[in-house]
């Protein structure tokens, strides 16, 4: 649904809500997508939203909820009667009600936990205690497992009976008595399967599973290289506890993206939608990092001062300054961008990092040469000034390429080999380093070539 008709739509059900219209507010909105659905309750008002979501039908209630900021949640919880909460709760799949648990206060999750039964309780409670970002934190236990002396036809039967309640059932999971993993099979391989085919010969044995202190992020890279819709999760004795949903890594993928986003722009990484992030929450994550690189960029004003001599003695290498600072940091994030994508990928290892080094260097020089050959004709017929300043800056220029590049491949890599997030090592900072570099080797070209 389009932003345009989910503001129509609001304006036209809160007239209706005003005017106590509700069959034509609950016909108004009883065929919507749960996405479009919760869209539209995120844009009412406070107290709108728990009328309309009695409005809705159960299940696309339940749905819709999941789809929902933990603010709109928490406001529709403290909202809801003692049956209206347990009847969402039974609605929700069990990663959805942990997510939306994570983000809750005490007393609220005190409230929706006396609301869910025994077993889904300690459920809830075993995926909170996994450790944040890792795989068991967001997988969801409801899967449908079958055993590999069943035949066909059993497994459709346990599947009609069970798989109402699992959030995928096209991948059919086979463990023994203690749940250890011994094979998958797709309901396609039932389908096509003679009913009184036994599991275990029609089964895949070669399984790929993660387990569950396993990153997320890998966890979400595993479903996109082998394109499954799910990815079991197993723990140290290989018993199935779990399943990643691809649903699950496509958030994973958007919330690593995101934050590596804003880490790599040098600001502290929010959950936070930005329109919904206050004004001194953003100052927060911002200030620090602002404070740190402008204290970083004193280095850079202590490098021209230690040169002055030589900028009085040839004032026009001033004006070139800040192009050469420009191009290098723009270089480095360059650089930067590349490799910090390849570790996010996998694609790139500590040990590739000679051929790393060695590839943005020759890079540089290529790129270095291409904008020095054509900065110096510039110098010579715009700028006026004599070959020995146009050849001070051209060297410099393909220098501070090389060290830009360098810094960029080098320090992501790095960082990730310390245990760091390589995005902390990114544009800003290199920026910084780079600057630094530049300005030393300027101005030690400018004396040796000059003679200042």
């Amino acid at each position: 649904m389009e932003n345009n008709v989910i503001f129509e739509s609001r304006e036209a059900l809160e007239a209706l809500l005003d005017a106590r219209n509700f069959a034509a507010a609950n016909a108004a909105v009883k065929d919507l997508m749960p996405a479009d659905a919760a869209a539209l309750l995120e844009e009412l008002s406070e107290q709108k939203k728990p009328v309309l979501f009695r409005l809705l039908p159960k299940e696309l209630a339940a749905d819709a909820f999941a789809y929902m900021s933990p603010e709109s949640q928490e406001l529709l919880v403290r909202a809801f009667s003692d049956r209206e909460l347990e009847e969402v709760m039974d609605q929700l799949f069990l990663d959805d009600a942990v997510d939306m648990i994570e983000e809750m206060p005490a007393n609220v999750v005190k409230k929706i936990l006396r609301h869910v039964d025994s077993e889904t309780r300690r459920m809830i409670n075993q995926m909170l205690n996994y450790p944040k970002d890792s795989a068991g934190s967001i997988m969801t236990m409801e899967y449908v497992d079958l055993k590999r002396g069943m035949t066909v036809e059993q497994a459709f039967e346990r599947i009609r009976r069970t798989g109402v309640d699992k959030e995928t059932i096209y991948t059919c999971y086979v463990t023994d008595s203690r749940r250890k993993l011994l094979g998958i099979v797709t309901v396609k391989d039932l389908l096509l399967a003679q009913k009184d085919q036994i599991i275990r010969d029609i089964m895949e044995t070669n399984v790929k599973f993660v387990r569950t202190h396993t990153d997320q992020e890998e966890a979400a890279r595993e479903l996109s290289r082998y394109d499954f819709l799910a990815l079991p999760v197993t723990d140290a004795e290989d018993r199935l506890v779990g399943i990643v949903t691809v649903d699950d890594a496509i958030d994973v993928i958007q919330e690593e993206a995101t934050e590596d986003i804003e880490k790599m722009a040098a600001m502290a990484p929010s959950d936070r939608p930005y329109l919904k992030t206050t004004v001194w929450a953003t100052w927060r994550k911002r200030a620090p990092w602002l404070l740190f690189l402008m204290i970083s960029a004193t280095f850079t004003s202590g490098i021209i001062s230690s040169f002055e001599d030589a900028l009085a003695a040839s004032v026009v290498l001033t004006s070139f300054i800040p192009m050469l600072m420009d191009t290098g940091g723009n270089s480095g994030g360059q650089a930067s961008a590349t490799i910090i994508r390849g570790l996010s990928l996998g694609e790139i290892q500590y040990r590739d990092v000679p051929r790393v080094l060695l590839k943005e260097c020759s890079v540089a020089l290529l790129c270095g040469g291409t904008l020095a050959a054509a900065n110096f004709i510039k110098l010579l017929c715009f700028d006026r000034v004599g070959p020995a300043v146009a050849l001070v800056v051209c060297v410099t220029l393909v220098a501070a390429m090389v060290v830009a590049n360098l810094v960029g491949s080098g320090l992501p890599v790095l960082a990730k080999r310390l245990g760091l997030d390589p995005t902390v090592t990114a544009s800003p900072l290199i920026t910084t380093i780079v600057d630094a570099v530049a300005l030393m080797i300027y101005f030690n070209i400018a004396k040796l070539v000059l003679g200042i």
